[in-house]
């Protein structure tokens, strides 16, 4: 996907997600991220917001920190969260293509990392929001959704943070049904997991499904679509993955 298309995407998410969590109110509970309310999201998401738009906008080249939670609550903190989600939407847009900022996964360039990253992060906080409202939850397209299976798998769990891991070597495979070519091998093992997009060999166990169920399930919003083989090697990513 290109930087472009993952600023619009950030756009409107963040849009969806301060929609969701206005219709919540600031005290609903969040299904999906349990001991969450609606404030708690609020105030995180409009924190990382802030945090990225600075790395791109200030061009720090180092990691900092996310800086504190905002005291607020209700419409301001809404308001509040409105604002970022726009600063971010802007910082990203006029940015040089060559901006040179820090940077926590393999990208093109700083600039196609803090886009990609966003809107990841940014629509897993929506499904969060609508959890809240309750009703449906807005469709997630399968092209983006591949994407961020991709960006989890690859990114996330290929570092040394990632806990998910098996005494002996095992495998796991991720299946979507509705993306050309969108199979993920995962060989599991006392180390960081290692992923390829292909579906050679065996796999003691299988996720199947759409890919935009396989990006919620695997990021731990909604219930794993199809499970076949090994159900503990589903479990131990259930328990595990949780990103650091």
């Amino acid at each position: 996907m290109k930087t472009a298309a993952y600023i619009e995407l950030l756009d409107r998410e963040g849009a969806l997600l301060a929609a969701a969590a206005e219709a919540a109110g600031s005290d609903a509970e969040v299904p999906t991220c349990p001991g969450w309310r609606v404030r708690d999201l609020l105030r995180h998401t409009g924190t990382i917001h802030r945090w990225a738009a600075a790395f791109v906008a200030e061009g720090h080249t180092e990691p900092r920190p996310e800086g504190g939670l905002p005291d607020l609550d209700g419409a301001p903190l809404l308001a509040w969260f409105r604002q970022g989600h726009g600063r971010l939407v802007d910082t990203l847009t006029d940015a040089a293509p060559d901006v040179r900022c820090w940077r926590f996964l393999p990208a093109p360039s700083p600039l196609a990392f803090w886009a990609r990253r966003q809107a990841h992060e940014t629509t897993v906080h929506r499904i969060d929001a609508e959890s809240a409202r309750g009703g449906e939850p807005t469709d997630i397209g399968a092209d983006f959704a591949v994407d961020g299976i991709d960006e989890l798998l690859y990114g996330f769990h290929a570092r040394p943070k990632s806990a998910v891991r098996t005494e002996e070597p095992r495998t796991l495979r991720v299946r979507a049904t509705d993306a050309p070519d969108a199979v993920w091998t995962v060989r599991l093992s006392p180390q960081p997991p290692v992923t390829v997009r292909d579906d050679a060999g065996d796999a003691d166990c299988e996720l199947t499904g759409p890919a935009a169920q396989l990006y919620a399930a695997l990021w731990n919003r909604r219930p794993l679509p199809e499970v076949a083989g090994d159900g503990s090697l589903a479990t131990l990513w259930q328990e595990r993955s949780g990103v650091i």
